[in-house]
């Protein structure tokens, strides 16, 4: 009797399209998954063919399509391919945050904006030195180009921009701003930031 793999991952999901992707083998499938089959039965569905129905059905066993029923019958493992299916379809879990700073950039921002402004001095901080981090060291913006990069979030730009100076993140002359060079390092920004409590 030939043994069923136990475990999608035995083979490579290439191999497994490659092995049901044939039309021979997916009459097989077919037939079985309405009622157990005797290869002779199978062998008189499919007449002539250049390969013998009994190494198709040695093939579909051994990658755990089909399960033996009995001495001669053979039928859709319905089970295994259920558990299968789990296993390849499975959501993977999200990533646990390896930092602190990172579970509360879970918590507040949603694909790559703050979706809300936290009441607590410390996660304020996180999350604005987040924002400073999308500015290049060296370079210089205008209102209107900072704006434009603080749109978008759940505090207006305006707001974002006041907290990044007044916490000394980003460096405001004459209308230009610069990034802060230490401003994502955290023991570099202690200024309380002022803002409303919604958390």
């Amino acid at each position: 009797m030939v043994e069923p793999r136990e475990n999608p991952t035995d083979q490579s999901a290439d191999a497994l399209l490659k092995l049901i992707l044939d039309e021979d083998r997916l009459v097989i499938l077919g037939l079985a998954a309405q009622q157990p089959c005797t290869v002779r039965q199978l062998a008189a569905v499919l007449p002539g063919k250049r390969t013998p129905p009994a190494k198709h059905v040695a093939e579909l066993v051994a990658a755990g399509l089909l399960r033996q029923v009995d001495d001669e019958q053979y039928a859709l493992d319905v089970r295994q391919i259920q558990q299968w299916k789990r296993t390849l379809f499975a959501r993977a879990a999200a990533p646990v945050p390896e930092s602190s700073d990172e579970q509360i950039l879970v918590t507040y921002v949603r694909g790559g904006k703050m979706i809300q402004y936290p009441a607590q001095q410390g996660k304020r901080l996180v999350l604005l030195r987040w924002l400073a981090s999308h500015f290049e060291p060296g370079r210089a913006y205008s209102e209107h180009e900072v704006n434009e990069m603080l749109a978008g979030h759940s505090e207006d730009h305006a707001t974002l921009r006041r907290y990044l100076v007044d916490t000394e993140l980003l460096v405001r002359q004459a209308g230009i701003y610069q990034r802060a060079p230490d401003a994502t390092d955290p023991d570099t920004t202690d200024q309380d930031v002022s803002g409303k409590d919604t958390v």
